[in-house]
């Protein structure tokens, strides 16, 4: 996966613009469920780089609801995902849309260094932390 990112350097937001997956995961029965599974994975994979967190104090978890705990809300601007499907008819049947989530933080993390020098490595990547991480550069 590669991500195409814009980074407020004066708020810290991020915003996934674009994002370009590459999978091969064995014989391709249903290219559309495949691809409907990678995209849908790769969302939820945004949210949980730039919002979700779950939280707690000293005795309990305090992300218990959606006002405390913040996913990618019905109605979000969502990037465009671009989808290459690799079809290796001869090898063996493997896993799929859950590969597309696990790969967005690494790939959103390696372009906002693109774009500021500057590596972040606690998800979420929110715009406080973003911008901790801004001042640290200089």
């Amino acid at each position: 996966m590669v991500a195409d990112v814009d980074v407020d350097q004066d708020t810290g937001r991020v915003v996934v613009k674009r994002l370009f997956i590459a999978n091969d995961c064995g014989p391709i029965s249903n290219p559309d469920g495949l691809r409907n599974q990678l995209e849908g994975g790769a969302l939820h994979g945004v949210s949980r780089t730039l919002s979700e967190e779950v939280t707690w104090d000293d005795q309990k978890v305090t992300a218990i609801d959606w006002r405390t705990y913040r996913p990618l809300f019905v109605g979000a601007d969502v990037p465009a995902i671009e989808t290459v499907l690799i079809n290796q008819s001869e090898g063996p049947a493997m896993g799929a849309g859950e590969t597309a989530v696990t790969v967005v933080a690494a790939a959103v993390g390696n372009a906002i260094f693109n774009a500021t020098g500057t590596r972040l490595r606690q998800v979420p990547f929110t715009p406080e932390r973003v911008k901790a991480a801004l001042r640290l550069r200089q």
